[in-house]
């Protein structure tokens, strides 16, 4: 057939333009365009892409390469009854205070649009109803269901026979891990009463030193090492495969896993302080992590404004019509 003949062909064309090289995707609207010329018909689709609400990845470039980018958010649990009493709380499982409760459901409003899909807390109950009070608030409006599998028994107690339950569900991850420091003898002091039984100084070197334990307790430094081996073991793995996580703990176990994900040295970390029920964001992406601050509501205009992941629009154009 010569060069010049005239067949029939359809080529398709797709652009995508995003402010970010990458960001996680969920289709939720579109619109199209049809532009008639000269015996040619040409379909233009926009397709709005709203960066959180999914796990999966957005192409980067033309040659269809991809970028996994996941989040984790950290969050100190609401104020325990023995923070409300100034009480050396350590490894003693104490509840949430009513002001501790209204912490984490504003907490879980921060991050309501952020996607969640493990949840990790300490042992403990304030982290762990911390956990599952912000989540009440979540938009994903899936279910927090705690793991046993502490037994053979216990995982066959908890089994779920219905695959779409499973799917409306977000597996609760209890680790002693990630426990508060043991503050040994400490525990149940006052904290001002502890100052004049030992002494102002030694009291704040065990409070602000790295290596220095109280009587029978842990030391910062082995605090980290517990709760950093966990971190990258259990749930550094789950973030390098596109998974979004939260982890709700105590003060001291988060300021080792913010150690290890900033690169702080000791002196950097005994100078961090974290807010009851404030979380906190970091992006993973290329096998690093991100700080981006706090999520200051529970718009997606508080969330991009800290990621500085905005809505993708999405090009597809279709042309049809005969050529030489």
């Amino acid at each position: 057939m010569a060069a010049g003949a005239l067949h029939r062909s359809i080529r398709t064309i797709q652009l995508h333009g995003c402010s970010n090289d990458s960001a996680y995707t969920m289709e939720y609207g579109s619109s199209s365009l049809k532009l008639i010329s000269k015996g040619f018909t040409v379909d233009v689709k926009f397709l709005i892409i709203d960066p959180t609400l999914s796990t999966s990845h957005v192409t980067t470039n033309f040659n269809q390469n991809t970028s996994i980018e996941s989040s984790l958010i950290l969050i100190r649990h609401g104020e325990s009854m023995w923070n409300e009493r100034n009480l050396f709380t350590g490894s003693v499982d104490v509840p949430l205070t009513k002001r501790g409760i209204e912490e984490a459901i504003e907490a879980g409003k921060r991050i309501s649009s952020i996607p969640v899909n493990m949840i990790y807390t300490s042992a403990l109950i304030r982290a762990q109803m911390t956990a599952m009070l912000a989540m009440t608030q979540h938009r994903q409006k899936k279910i927090p269901i705690i793991m046993h599998d502490e037994s053979i028994q216990a995982k066959e107690w908890t089994q779920i026979f219905s695959e779409e339950t499973i799917q409306q569900s977000i597996p609760v991850i209890t680790a002693w891990q990630l426990n508060e420091r043991i503050y040994g003898k400490l525990q149940g002091l006052n904290k001002e009463e502890t100052v004049v039984r030992y002494g102002k100084e030694k009291v704040h070197e065990w409070r602000r030193s790295f290596d220095s334990p109280p009587p029978n307790g842990e030391s910062l430094e082995m605090c980290s090492q517990r709760a950093v081996a966990f971190f990258k073991e259990n749930i550094e793995p789950q973030l390098q495969n596109g998974r979004n996580i939260v982890v709700a703990a105590h003060g001291n176990s988060l300021r080792s896993i913010i150690m290890y994900l900033e690169k702080l040295t000791s002196q950097e970390v005994t100078n961090l302080e974290l807010s009851t029920g404030v979380p906190l964001l970091y992006i993973y992406k290329h096998g690093g992590f991100l700080k981006r601050g706090s999520p200051v509501g529970p718009t997606e205009y508080g969330v991009y404004a800290y990621t500085r992941i905005f809505p993708c629009l999405s090009f597809s154009i279709t042309i049809k019509g005969k050529y030489d």
